[in-house]
């Protein structure tokens, strides 16, 4: 399906089931990190899937390209929102992708507790006084916690998943202790977690995380993925 595009706006090609996303450079745009994070989260078939900061929606639309899921994402910048919305739409994914707009502190109000089998989020990763400030605001609220934290996102996700659903979670390695501790204060426990190399040679610039809400302890730590071994 053919949409219209805005002044600044560029159709990028994801090299997965032929699917694209419209994106504005002014705006965040996806990385590395949120093609990890689709693939390593999971859905099945009639699971209902809830990606939090949806930016450009590029995460539900690599999940549809593996199968199962129906889904829905929230987006607290509104001029996001509407790009995911062209985006889902161009793809031929309406009726599989529901783009809102909304801030995920409320969340849990307007979609009801209980609401989800699974949680998909890519994260703001610097907390107060990590990392330089974008002059340009909505670069600011993708990249800083200034508009909610890692508390905010583990505490609103165990009132939306029902028990025993899932939460996949990807950050930067040096905020796992808090990601940790975030997880365990709302009953969501770790149970998987692989990081992310770029090469061999270097250390982990991401990990991935998936937690259970209300499971047992248990945690298993995946092979490292190394992305230059990735053809």
């Amino acid at each position: 399906m053919e949409v219209e595009l805005n002044p600044g706006e560029r159709v990028d090609s994801l090299n997965c089931g032929g699917f694209s996303v419209i994106q504005n450079p002014e705006h965040f745009c996806f990385g590395v990190d949120a093609v990890c994070l689709a693939e390593f989260a999971s859905a099945k078939k009639n699971e209902r899937v809830l990606d939090l900061c949806t930016g450009s929606g590029v995460i539900p639309i690599l999940m549809c390209a593996k199968g199962g899921g129906i889904f829905t994402g929230l987006e607290l910048q509104e001029a996001c929102a509407d790009m995911a919305r062209r985006s889902v739409a161009m793809n031929g994914l309406s009726g599989r992708i529901k783009i809102d707009s909304g801030n995920l502190i409320d969340s849990h109000v307007f979609y009801g507790t209980d609401s989800f089998d699974v949680i998909t989020v890519n994260p703001p990763y610097m907390n107060e006084g990590g990392g330089h400030v974008s002059e340009a605001d909505c670069k600011a609220v993708a990249r800083h916690e200034i508009t909610c934290n890692i508390k905010d996102v583990c505490s609103v996700s165990a009132k939306l998943l029902v028990f025993g659903g899932r939460l996949y979670m990807v950050h930067r390695p040096h905020r796992l202790a808090d990601v940790f501790c975030a997880l365990r204060s709302a009953k969501l426990e770790p149970k998987r977690i692989q990081f992310v190399q770029g090469h061999e040679k270097k250390p982990p610039a991401l990990v991935l995380i998936e937690a259970s809400y209300g499971g047992r302890p248990m945690l298993s730590v995946l092979p490292v993925k190394i992305l230059s071994h990735i053809n």
